[in-house]
């Protein structure tokens, strides 16, 4: 084929890619996407791009091609021509196409995409082709904010706020993996405020003068990155598809914000991430054990009841779980909160409650303990159990247990202890300082539930332990044990070992002659027929004890 046909071909590939172009345009009308390219110029003046270094001649993708020095304009995001007055020139490079190829293009790369500096007819014709790579000499430019292929000039927005955000803090610096990705604009300037509000507080609550970066490092380190970690080993971040994990961070810190002025208690961010999680995914919160995995890192490096709730009656005996809640929290520097219910709005504006919170506020400070005290309309058991999620642990006065039979399956204790997805620490009688501990161990997973808490009150609280199995009817064999005794030896704890033939109600000479004061026991089976006619363990404890038991779930 001579110069001429080849040229004459060349005019009509141009033809075919520039009405190619216009059907592209109108597509991306019509499904409102963009469809141009990225303007270098914008690019570099949004993220304050500076400093450049030469790279070589490398083969590059032709799909991380992304924006144009200058000519941004006249092709599509695919590289289409859209100029109808760019046929004599593109035809021309297409003509010249041989063998070997074009020369080189000259090309910027930001992060991981490029921009034509020359050369742009060239990558039409190599696109319509059907070239995946093409030889580049490539100049790179230093971005501290990702870009992708599939950046769109709408979230070059975001970019820029980023690029600001860096530019002001040096986060990055400091934490050079740092990743805080957005989706939505006008978000850091939330992160912002909520630095400045974590340095005012530093000062007002700790007496601590932090300069802007000591107050920003400290809020990256102790609270952006453990809600962070939280959301991720929670994976929240599937119910969010096309949301990034610093967008969910922010969408839970404003969630608590509106909580907090709700219910009336500050409320930690991980508690409302896992409360979350715990509404988008219900079937995983009823399984026995997701308490606990939840707890898993935290059970070694911190307390593992930051929050406990414990509701208050005006009675007398409905202050014992207030005082037991009060020797838990001094052991794990917990913050306590306190809820009352009433049936009418009328009973909660009277001189009775006023009675009560600052009963509950001078039992706080005079145990040097943070605490408040939240007063609700409705049902007990429904406003117990919505507040119980956002807490670790429930300490609950025992009035009524449950009884047997049908009346045991209706018993409003029964229902909140089979709901609530966390551990439940029941006072049947007076308050005490917890010392010696008896684990009710029969191998079941919920027994295992309680392996986990009892091993952490021996090890955290230093209390002796005590392993109790009933050999019920042959049912268990005393090697029940081997997996108790081989996980307290994991951790390094030693313990007593007790195996008792006959029904679970030989505990109580346990108890007696080793002086326990508090059981650590599973919860209900889930088995409700098997319960009403044989009836159940933790109805049995919460009507004959005498001392306070640790139901895990």
């Amino acid at each position: 084929m001579n110069k001429e046909s080849h040229y004459r071909s060349a005019v009509e590939d141009f033809q075919s890619a520039h009405q190619k172009a216009t059907v592209e345009e109108v597509l991306a009308r019509l499904q409102g996407k963009p469809n141009t390219l990225l303007s270098f110029e914008e690019i570099a003046k949004k993220l304050k791009l500076q400093a450049r270094s030469e790279r070589g001649v490398q083969t590059i993708p032709l799909e991380a091609i992304v924006g144009s020095v200058g000519r941004y304009s006249d092709f599509t995001r695919t590289f289409l021509p859209r100029n109808p007055s760019d046929q004599q020139r593109w035809a021309l490079v297409k003509a010249s196409l041989d063998e070997n190829g074009f020369p080189p293009i000259d090309v910027y790369k930001v992060s991981g995409v490029y921009f034509v500096l020359d050369g742009n007819h060239r990558v039409s014709v190599a696109r319509q082709e059907g070239w995946s790579t093409i030889q580049a000499n490539v100049i790179e430019v230093k971005s501290n904010v990702p870009l992708s292929p599939d950046t769109s000039p709408d979230e070059l927005i975001v970019k820029s706020e980023y690029a600001d955000f860096l530019e002001e803090t040096r986060l990055h610096e400091y934490r050079p993996n740092v990743d805080l990705g957005v989706t939505i604009p006008g978000q850091y300037e939330k992160l912002l405020q909520q630095i400045q509000v974590h340095r005012y507080y530093a000062w007002v609550d700790r007496s601590l003068s932090w300069s802007f970066e000591e107050a920003m490092l400290d809020w990256y380190d102790s609270i952006y990155i453990p809600l962070v970690e939280t959301i991720r080993d929670r994976g929240l971040l599937r119910w969010f598809p096309d949301r990034t994990v610093t967008d969910f961070y922010l969408w839970v810190t404003e969630h608590r914000d509106a909580l907090q002025k709700e219910l009336g208690w500050q409320i930690r961010s991980e508690a409302v991430a896992e409360a979350l999680a715990a509404k988008t995914d219900q079937a995983a919160e009823a399984e026995t054990g997701s308490w606990r995995k939840s707890k898993l890192m935290q059970r070694y490096t911190e307390s593992l009841f930051k929050d406990i709730l414990v509701p208050l009656s005006h009675t007398e005996d409905g202050w014992q779980a207030m005082q037991q809640a009060l020797f838990v929290a001094q052991q794990e520097g917990s913050t306590l909160h306190g809820l009352h219910i009433e049936d009418s709005q009328a009973h909660l504006e009277g001189e009775e409650a006023g009675i009560l919170r600052d009963r509950f506020q001078k039992m706080c400070r005079d145990a040097n303990l943070k605490g408040a005290l939240a007063l609700e309309v409705g049902e007990t058991s429904e406003k117990i159990l919505e507040r119980a999620r956002l807490a670790d642990l429930l300490v609950i006065k025992v009035s009524y247990p449950p009884q047997t039979g049908i009346a045991s399956l209706t018993s409003p204790l029964r229902m909140i202890i089979s709901r609530v997805p966390r551990p439940i620490l029941a006072v049947p009688d007076k308050a005490v300082r917890t010392t010696h501990a008896l684990l009710a161990f029969d191998g079941s997973s919920r027994s295992k539930e309680a392996l986990f808490l009892a091993t952490y009150l021996a090890e955290q609280w230093g209390i002796a332990l005590t392993v109790f199995t009933a050999l019920e009817s042959g049912r268990l064999s005393g090697s029940v044990q081997d997996e108790a005794r081989a996980y307290l030896d994991l951790h390094e704890i030693q313990a007593d070992y007790v195996i008792k033939k006959g029904a679970a109600d030989s505990v109580r000479a346990v108890v007696r002659q080793r002086g326990i004061d508090l059981l650590v026991m599973g919860g209900y089976s889930g088995m409700t027929i098997k319960e009403f006619f044989i009836g159940s363990n933790v109805n049995l404890v919460l009507k004959e004890s005498k001392i306070p038991v640790l139901i895990c779930r």
